[in-house]
């Protein structure tokens, strides 16, 4: 089997993979809130901050991947 190169989808090994590390970031950020929701429920304020930590983390992960694609495409983040 080769590996797909970007014959097949159209975008480049390396741009494919900075797209889907942004959705993985966002991904994550959202996920992070159902389980900040489930922290505060049972009042884990540690778990809480950490969770948030996480998520700020995420959405910071995909702010960087975002002005990176963006950089290479041509367009504004």
């Amino acid at each position: 089997m080769s590996t797909e190169t970007g014959d097949i989808t159209g975008t480049r090994d390396k741009d494919y993979n900075l797209i889907w590390y942004v959705e993985q970031c966002l991904a994550n950020a959202l996920r992070l809130e159902t389980y900040i929701a489930d922290a505060e429920r049972e009042g884990d304020t540690a778990t809480v901050d950490l969770f948030r930590r996480a998520q700020a983390d995420s959405r910071k992960g995909a702010e960087m991947g975002k002005e990176l694609l963006a950089s290479r495409i041509g367009v504004a983040a």
